[in-house]
């Protein structure tokens, strides 16, 4: 049975994602929570690393709270990571400083797969708990986002090994071993269809799917070895609104058309007019460009007329084309939150 608060004050990016008519557009950022806030680096530097935050139910949620105190979005999304679910399948990874998620052992073989699960929902406790915190402390205030990777993406740093520039080791595996692939992305599917149900059970309000690494396959691996799972993740729920964000992968918007999400995000190099052409019954998400915000309040504020303007009256929740660079001045964050509020405002 799914966890409910108090009354939301502020449904707005709920009714967005589900297509109606908004007074306003809704705002939230992908890394809203994290190194642009001393807040959050104050929270973060009281504890042994970014593992132990996520870990930690009480503090993910104090961070996960901080930018709807702050810089005054419309949701908050739970402070986590995509990669818990490797962790919970039995590979564990480690956040290096500076450089990113490193995983000291990977998947090269049927025996590595083996010695893997299906996660069970259980594995990642903590997330639920933290989730359960913030919509006690956040009282309807406003909406909880939760999220996972792509199964492509979780695919790709289980292969990997950490970050990549070419993923060549998981784009080769498509081609030399299509058995091997499916056999860990059907588990990954599984254990995310699983983890993504207790988080709305848990009091999650939507869910955001992204897969940040969709970029760098070519059309019909995309199809085959990403679509065909997301689509099963979204298939599998049915309780809230699902937004899927497949960064660098503009030539595959075409055929996101039929999976059964609410909303589509767009990274800052796709189209919002091609994309309100292409999904007139789906919401979209985006998309102004990260780099925006290193410029003059004037430009800011330009910008984000651009953007509203692109995306017309059709169904939008504004947020930046990917995650907020970690050194961008806060103010101009808070600054682009209230260009959004004020020049969408009817």
């Amino acid at each position: 049975m799914r966890i409910f608060a108090a009354m939301l004050k502020n449904d707005l990016i709920l009714r967005a994602a589900r297509g109606e008519k908004t007074e306003r557009t809704p705002i939230w950022l992908m890394r809203q929570a994290g190194r642009i806030l001393p807040e959050y680096r104050a929270v973060r530097n009281s504890l042994s690393g970014f593992k132990e935050l996520v870990e930690t139910p009480e503090r993910a949620a104090e961070v996960t709270i901080q930018p709807v105190d702050i810089l005054g979005v419309d949701a908050a999304i739970i402070f986590s990571d995509i990669l818990v679910i490797p962790e919970a399948m039995g590979l564990t990874y480690e956040m290096v400083e500076k450089k990113g998620p490193h995983f000291p052992k990977t998947v090269q073989s049927k025996a590595d797969i083996k010695a893997l699960k299906i996660a069970d929902p259980s594995d990642l406790s903590y997330v639920y708990e933290a989730i359960k915190i913030t919509k006690t402390e956040l009282n309807g205030r406003v909406p909880l986002i939760g999220f996972a990777g792509a199964p492509w993406t979780i695919f790709s740093y289980m292969i990997e090994g950490g970050g990549s520039k070419t993923f060549s080791k998981a784009r080769r595996l498509l081609y030399s071993d299509t058995e091997l692939a499916d056999q860990l992305l059907n588990m990954i599917t599984e254990s995310t269809i699983g983890y993504l149900k207790k988080q709305v059970e848990s009091g999650a309000d939507m869910l955001q799917i992204f897969d940040s690494w969709a970029g760098v396959l070519p059309s019909e691996h995309y199809s085959r070895f990403s679509l065909k799972y997301i689509s099963r993740i979204c298939d599998a729920i049915n309780d809230v609104p699902i937004t899927v964000f497949a960064k660098g992968a503009w030539w595959a918007l075409p055929e996101m058309k039929d999976i059964n999400c609410h909303t589509v995000g767009l990274d800052w190099n796709m189209n919002p007019e091609e994309a309100r052409s292409l999904f007139p019954n789906k919401t979209l998400q985006g998309n102004l460009d990260p780099c925006a915000l290193y410029g003059s309040l004037d430009t800011i504020k330009s910008e984000t007329q651009k953007m509203l303007h692109a995306f017309g009256d059709h169904p939008h929740i504004a947020n930046l084309g990917h995650g907020v660079y970690p050194d961008t001045d806060p103010e101009k964050v808070k600054y682009f939150i209230e260009c959004v509020k004020e020049l969408s405002s009817h």
